[in-house]
């Protein structure tokens, strides 16, 4: 009696596993439906539909589709630090520390093109309602930002850039080098969508810092 009755009060209880399972699928039919149609062409009932979970489901977890949307960028954010630990520490054994600090400027570039990147970008600028004036300084405490700096702190420690603060160098070297061809993809052209193209912008952006910023 006792096993049965344990049993029986477990019903319609999902698991830890299977809740994260439900959310990580919500965030991911959202993700798509955001990346494919916008924020305001997509509603919470198209989210349900497409992964086949209530609205009482989703409301549950996100209380509006401010914050589904939010938890979205969140996940593209931790996935995209993700990568970029990779890439710092592949560039590692990339001779000094300005080779290593351009190494990932290009990783930069390459990432802010990556289209569900421009995707996000562009509904982030266009709906002002999903990050409001709180996001004004979005890389004050932004670990992608720190592991730039930190390139950047290197760099000047080994005398390869020169005195100054190194969160506004890195910020200007993210400008030159992400700024033009990130808008450019979220105007939907394809100007740097080859490889090649991406390379010949990089070159110029990087020689335009160096002469700024370098010894």
């Amino acid at each position: 009696m006792t096993n049965s009755s344990s049993t029986k009060s477990r019903v319609g209880r999902p698991s830890k596993e299977d809740a994260a399972e439900t959310s990580n699928r919500i965030i991911d039919t959202a993700a798509r439906l955001f990346a494919a149609q916008g924020f305001a062409a997509t509603s919470i009932e198209q989210v349900a539909s497409a992964c086949s979970a209530g609205k009482d489901t989703i409301y549950r977890r996100f209380p509006s589709k401010v914050a589904l949307f939010g938890a979205v960028v969140e996940r593209l954010r931790a996935r995209t630090l993700n990568r970029l630990e990779i890439e710092i520490d592949s560039a590692g054994g990339d001779g000094d520390a300005l080779a290593r600090l351009r190494r990932v400027a290009r990783w930069f570039l390459t990432v802010n093109l990556d289209p569900d990147m421009v995707a996000f970008k562009r509904i982030a600028y266009s709906e002002a309602i999903v990050f409001g004036e709180d996001n004004r300084d979005r890389w004050e405490n932004d670990p992608i930002m720190d592991r730039l700096v930190a390139l950047v702190s290197e760099a000047q420690a080994s005398g390869l850039l020169a005195d100054g603060d190194p969160r506004t160098i890195a910020s200007h070297l993210l400008h030159a080098i992400v700024f033009g061809p990130s808008n450019d993809a979220m105007l939907g052209r394809a100007t740097y969508a080859a490889t090649a193209a991406q390379d010949r912008y990089f070159d110029q952006a990087w020689t335009l810092f160096l002469r700024g910023a370098g010894r």
